[in-house]
């Protein structure tokens, strides 16, 4: 089992920035990649971003530029930083991580609210 801790979320005022940890723990060994979700209601949960176990980083178009993920190996984190944050960008956003074992186990966290407004 993996378990999958996120924090940092909260209110913050357009144009600002935010970064959200997600702090990963229990059978890491197998882990492939970290990434973050993040999903409004009446919508579709997006994909962001994510970071693989050679640290090697993609991110979504709609947030390349403004959004960026990394790792901080040691401490088991990965970040996602939001810059220029924009109300469009108020979601509850989720931490996952896939696992490869006989087949492939997705785990989440619980999320975190980011409110954009002033």
């Amino acid at each position: 089992q993996v378990q999958l801790v996120e924090s940092g979320g909260g209110l913050v005022q357009p144009g600002g920035s935010l970064r959200l940890s997600c702090a990963a723990s229990g059978r890491l060994l197998n882990i492939i990649d970290i990434g973050w979700h993040r999903q409004t209601p009446g919508k579709e949960r997006e994909w962001l971003a994510l970071i693989n176990r050679d640290g090697n980083s993609n991110v979504a178009d709609s947030v390349k530029g403004r959004f960026i993920i990394s790792r901080d190996g040691a401490r088991n984190t990965v970040y996602l930083q939001l810059n220029d944050v924009k109300p469009e960008d108020t979601a509850v956003y989720y931490c996952y991580a896939r696992e490869s074992m006989l087949r492939i186990n997705t785990y989440w966290g619980q999320g975190t609210q980011v409110t954009v407004s002033s």
